[in-house]
């Protein structure tokens, strides 16, 4: 099983750096991890030790079911996100990966790339979501589900290697849809309300069906695998309980960190560095 308590304490480190940075040294090396959001776009900076340094994030809708559909807002945010950080903590920011959701490498991939590029940062890998987040999770044997705004991403591992990796078209958004019509609301307006933690009660009866409708995609992407835990990350996993509702439907344990939206981009920043590291032992 993964050890919940040491991604909880890494993710309470990053989110303090959200408003106090750490000070960094001169030509100290940092490794960052672009994370393109159906509704935030989040910029995580690493040390060489893979401690958190800073963390910005912006409210977007520059990327609708996976995709960058407003590729000009999408690098204005990130460059926006960067400067920030740079002048915070004194130095330029090099090095950065990305993620995209899995199956999506041919049709989106090269835009996310060039997105990061954007900002003058060097892109030097690009991950499949789920297993980005799993960089920071740990699962040796499990599924890591990233439920995004658009679509719902999982890497299911075996021995710690991927054995399998699916994306489909259900998320955040659809949890909106269903909200916004069953309050009578605007679409923006069921964002707002589904994102408040005291509006999480009323919320999670409304949306159950696609709750329900998440996990059966998740079921399928486990059939056929001894799968004895999953973790849910990705902004729509913020919704108080959903965790439980996807383990009673699954039969299995289900875990989520206590801030999943912040566990893909720290993935990412993570795989940034460890990239890094393999071509230095090249």
């Amino acid at each position: 099983m993964v050890d919940l308590q040491r991604t909880n304490e890494r993710l309470e480190e990053l989110l303090s750096c959200v408003d106090h940075p750490k000070a960094v040294k001169p030509g100290q090396k940092l490794y960052c991890g672009l994370d393109l959001g159906t509704a935030f776009i989040v910029l995580v900076v690493l040390d060489e030790d893979g401690n958190p340094v800073d963390c910005k994030y912006q409210f977007a809708s520059v990327v609708k079911d996976g995709m960058v559909v407003d590729y000009v807002g999408a690098c204005d945010i990130a460059r926006h996100l960067k400067e920030q950080i740079e002048e915070e903590l004194g130095v330029e920011l090099e090095e950065c990966a990305v993620a995209i959701p899995p199956q999506t490498e041919l049709l989106d991939g090269g835009v996310v790339r060039n997105v990061a590029e954007s900002t003058g940062m060097e892109c030097t890998a690009v991950f499949d979501e789920p297993t980005a987040a799993n960089l920071l999770v740990g699962t040796k044997d499990g599924a890591v589900v990233d439920i995004g705004g658009g679509t719902t991403g999982i890497s299911v591992f075996k021995d710690g290697k991927v054995v399998e990796c699916i994306d489909e078209s259900t998320g955040g958004t659809h949890f909106s849809l269903v909200l916004a019509g069953a309050k009578g609301m605007s679409f923006d307006d069921a964002e707002l309300y589904k994102r408040n933690p005291e509006n999480h009660g009323e919320v999670l009866p409304i949306v159950a069906p696609t709750i329900d409708k998440v996990t059966s995609i998740i079921k399928r992407a486990c059939s056929g695998y001894d799968v004895p835990e999953v973790i849910l990350v990705g902004g729509t996993a913020e919704l108080t309980g959903i965790e439980g509702r996807v383990k009673k439907y699954l039969g299995i344990e289900v875990h989520k960190p206590n801030h999943p939206m912040f566990v893909t981009p720290m993935g990412i920043a993570l795989g940034c560095m460890l990239k890094a590291k393999e071509l230095q032992d090249a």
